[in-house]
């Protein structure tokens, strides 16, 4: 009946679908179909449609039908039974749809291509197996697109505490996304809910042209100080087919705007202790933001930072900073304590100079006041020669005169140093070397010799010479220093010979003598006598060779005595015999005691003494 009926039009088609209503009510049809479909902008969705009769159908009749937005109305997209099928026109898929077999199990498969976002609706799937039943199933559609990255911006300008009510602190916005998603405030890693006076989060919901979602969350919050260094940050959630997804914003700090409740002032610059002379910088800073003008109590300031140039010790003292906080029109002060160290020049005593006699003594001090404890050393001629600030100096010599100094330094501050200096004379009789002990020496006649005279003393002493003995003498250096007077003289010797060096001051005097014994250079005499015995060796020495020669080419033979006459065929009386003895040491130790040993005198001797050069004895 059914069957007929579809072919049928009119009052019969009518009656004969009433007829196959009927008779299908008596058969069931099982349909299975998927509650919702979730897919990606863009994709392809199958949406599957399971049917099973209770009775095998002659033929089965399969409708899709869409339910249009914002209506309960529907409208069929395909068609299609045993002989035909059809999609129909001029729809929203007309061109994107295809039905086909699912395979194995009684259904079918509809599938749209690059889903839009306004395919988000029920589909229904109608099932006619005429007199085996019919049946009718529906599959939500849900096509999802997350939203761009989001967008936070913070407020560019600072936020009192002060403020009753919650101030804007930033806005997050996400993008073209469906569904619509979500917004979510995060103070660092807490979350925040809206709470009555204290947050509030204010949402803007645009669904766009294209069929997009774009939310807009703007947060108020009640600052404190301590929100000074919070992070602020937005989360967006979204829908996707796998379920629910978040993506985090960047982080944001705002500006916080508090009163100023403490104040703190140091010294920025020197590091350590200050001394005079040196450029103290102080700094003053607050606690509150923004920071406040400060003013300080001595000196006018550039913004938060004093400059005190070349102190003295009157800069010490305290120094104060004051703020203003424009808010709440309420003063805070802070303050340090500023000491300044110095050292005066030293104080010698005695000054520039003392004057003391040979074998005094003297005591020295050297003081200069400090606001740091200090050292002192005394030194001469860049030796140290003393510690503290007393010096003592006892049996003066001559040695003991100079320039002493005493430096003062403070361990602390090694900035800090001064010195002052005493000059010490000694005064006494002139004092020479070894003036107790005659110099004695023997020279030649005919000689120059120079004798040489140093005395010591304060004032400086006049050196003259005594000579007996010889009238060829003359002075030839004569220098004085501070503390000391040189002379030197030039005698020549015809005799023997005594001096007198005579040093002289205003306090005494002192005599230092010389003796010179006169001895008689060797004679022309003995000079040719030496000469002659030379020869004689070298005329020997040279024979002996030619000799050693002769025998060595066989030209002389020689008997084992040693001893060798050598003659002519025809020798006569006049002829010269020649004896050679191998033991010469006899010969040669006799000459050699000619030449040096004690029986001979001075006019035998093979050398003589050379004269002596002029010295200088002293």
């Amino acid at each position: 009946v059914c069957w007929l009926g579809h072919g049928l039009t009119g009052n019969t088609a009518t009656l004969m679908m009433v007829l196959c209503l009927f008779f299908a009510a008596w058969a069931k049809v099982e349909m299975t179909m998927d509650e919702s479909v979730e897919v990606y902008l863009g994709d392809l969705a199958d949406i599957p449609c399971q049917y099973v009769f209770s009775e095998q159908p002659r033929a089965v009749m399969i409708q899709w039908f869409v339910r249009n937005p914002g209506s309960s109305s529907r409208e069929r997209i395909y068609y299609g039974d045993n002989t035909q099928q059809i999609v129909d026109d001029g729809t929203d898929f007309t061109g994107r749809i295809t039905v086909s077999d699912i395979g194995d199990q009684e259904g079918v498969l509809l599938t749209i291509q690059d889903v839009q976002l306004t395919d988000e609706r029920e589909f229904f799937c109608q099932v006619n197996g005429m007199a085996a039943g019919n049946g009718e199933g529906k599959t939500h559609l849900r096509v999802f697109d997350p939203p761009e990255a989001s967008v936070i911006e913070g407020v560019h300008t600072g936020i009192s505490v002060t403020n009753e009510l919650p101030s804007r602190i930033a806005s997050c916005e996400a993008r073209n996304s469906f569904p619509k998603p979500n917004i979510t405030w995060y103070r660092d890693s807490s979350p925040l809910t809206p709470t009555h006076g204290q947050i509030n989060v204010v949402t803007l919901v645009t669904r766009e042209s294209s069929g997009f979602y774009t939310v807009q969350s703007e947060l108020q919050y009640k600052v404190a100080k301590e929100d000074k260094d919070a992070l602020f940050s937005c989360e967006v959630s979204y829908y996707v087919p796998e379920g629910v997804r978040t993506a985090k914003s960047k982080v944001i700090n705002i500006t916080v705007h508090f009163p100023t409740t403490i104040i703190e002032l140091w010294k920025e610059s020197p590091q350590g202790l200050v001394k005079e002379g040196d450029t103290v910088e102080l700094r003053c800073q607050g606690d509150g933001n923004p920071p406040p003008p400060f003013t300080f109590n001595r000196e006018q300031a550039s913004d938060d930072t004093l400059v005190l140039r070349e102190v003295i010790r009157g800069d010490s003292g305290v120094y104060q900073c004051r703020a203003l906080d424009l808010d709440t029109y309420e003063q805070v002060t802070g303050d340090m304590q500023l000491t300044v160290h110095y050292l005066d020049p030293a104080v010698v005593v005695p000054k520039d100079s003392e004057i003391l006699l040979k074998g005094e003594s003297l005591t020295a001090t050297c003081n200069a006041l400090s606001s740091l404890e200090t050292t002192t050393v005394w030194l001469k001629n860049g030796q140290e020669v003393g510690k503290g600030h007393m010096l003592f100096l006892q049996d003066a010599t001559y040695d003991t005169a100079g320039e002493y100094v005493c430096e003062v330094t403070v361990s602390s501050l090694p900035g800090l140093h001064t010195s002052g200096s005493v000059h010490i004379i000694v005064q006494g009789a002139p004092q020479m070397k070894d003036a107790d002990r005659e110099v004695e020496m023997d020279e030649g006649t005919g000689k120059w010799v120079n004798l040489s005279c140093e005395a010591h003393a304060h004032p400086l002493t006049t050196i003259s010479w005594t000579v007996t003995g010889s009238q060829s003498w003359h002075e030839v250096l004569t220098r004085a220093t501070e503390h000391s007077t040189i002379s030197v003289v030039s005698i020549k010797v015809t005799s023997d010979i005594t001096a007198f060096c005579n040093a002289t001051n205003d306090i005494g005097t002192e005599t230092k003598s010389f003796s010179i014994r006169a001895s008689k250079p060797p004679s022309e005499g003995n000079g040719v006598i030496i000469v002659v015995i030379i020869l004689c060796i070298l005329l020997l020495a040279i024979l002996g060779s030619v000799l050693y020669f002769l025998h060595k080419k066989g030209k002389i033979p020689c008997g084992r005595s040693g001893k060798q006459e050598i003659t002519k065929e025809n020798p006569n009386k006049d002829d010269i015999v020649m004896e050679m003895k191998t033991n010469t040491k006899t010969e040669d130790a006799g000459l050699l005691k000619g030449i040096n040993g004690d029986k001979n005198g001075p006019s035998d001797q093979l050398f003589a003494t050379p004269p002596h050069p002029p010295t200088i004895q002293g």
